[in-house]
């Protein structure tokens, strides 16, 4: 009995040793992340320490940019169909908009910052000094999930220099998930959190999108590998387990309803991350808002339905 309880013990380590030593994943050099996904489009610059990726795109006589912040987990390549739809248009007499997109501390190609540190004011002042760095004085500012609470946060610590607000699908409220990506749950749990650094399968990535879609069929192979890729960044990982343990929710979510500028509140009918019953509450707390909640679309409206959010996002700021 004993030997058969060995053998057992033996087979159960020799299991989970060989899922171990098939999903280690090592970290890949930002380098050869750069080579890939940097295009003649890209800069960096150096803000707190870091070399930030951004995009600076569309009509340079624009002067006030439209700002975009991307969510949790994602870069600034989530905003790929909208920056190419919006930096033009050839279907009236409009220039089209200059698009500026970065990739948050954190995340994409520039990746941790110094001191590990992920609040919310943290964003609020790195996006203050980076913003300051390329001369940018007003603009429009957008995001997305965590982008979308960064935002709103910007706007009400530098007021005057925010035009027009869009939140899509954004974090701010206090949360009551219907569903949660499994890679935000495990980092969260002790020891499993600290086992996402080095074992990252493919198949947590992609169920991760997935949980976000509303239709599984747009979550192409192409998309996993961008999301995969942009994880393994060296110190992404370490990363992000420090930005899930850290809160983003704390009482500021109370001065919202002193937020003045004209907003665009836009959402995912089937977000199951941060539900519709959010884009009801900025709706009733912001005094100048706009609500258009899509049906059939999930967490990240802009990669689901382009060309739908791009209109809705096109008449909004050309109103």
């Amino acid at each position: 009995m004993k030997r058969i309880l060995r053998w057992a013990i033996l087979v159960i380590l020799g299991v989970i040793t060989a899922l171990i030593g098939a999903n280690y994943r090592a970290d890949i050099p930002v380098e050869t992340l750069k080579n890939k996904y940097a295009n003649a489009a890209s800069r960096f610059i150096n803000v707190d320490g870091m070399s930030v990726h951004y995009r600076d795109e569309g009509p340079q006589t624009d002067s006030i940019p439209l700002v975009l912040l991307h969510g949790t987990g994602a870069s600034l390549l989530t905003w790929d169909a909208w920056v190419n739809n919006l930096t033009k248009d050839s279907a009236s007499n409009h220039p089209g908009h200059r698009i500026i997109r970065l990739d948050l501390p954190a995340y994409g190609l520039t990746g941790p910052n110094r001191d590990n540190n992920y609040s919310g004011d943290y964003y609020t002042r790195f996006l203050n000094e980076f913003l300051t760095k390329l001369g940018v004085s007003h603009c429009d500012l957008g995001g997305n999930s965590l982008g979308g609470g960064v935002a709103w946060r910007y706007a009400l610590d530098y007021p005057d220099k925010v035009r027009n607000l869009i939140l899509i699908d954004a974090a701010g409220y206090p949360l009551q998930s219907k569903s949660v990506p499994i890679a935000f749950r495990l980092a969260r749990v002790p020891v499993l959190k600290d086992l996402l650094t080095n074992i990252t399968p493919r198949s947590l990535i992609e169920q991760s999108i997935r949980n976000v879609y509303a239709d599984d069929s747009r979550v192409t192979d192409a998309l996993v590998d961008q999301y995969m890729d942009m994880a393994l960044r060296e110190g992404n990982r370490k990363a992000f387990v420090s930005r899930m343990v850290t809160s983003t929710t704390d009482s500021t979510y109370l001065k919202i309803p002193t937020i003045r500028q004209r907003t665009l509140i836009l959402w995912g009918a089937t977000d199951y991350l941060i539900p519709v019953d959010n884009a009801n509450r900025f709706h009733r707390d912001l005094p100048n808002d706009t609500l258009v909640v899509i049906p059939n679309v999930g967490h990240v409206p802009m990669e689901e339905l382009p060309r739908e959010t791009v209109r809705i996002v096109r008449a909004f700021l050309d109103n």
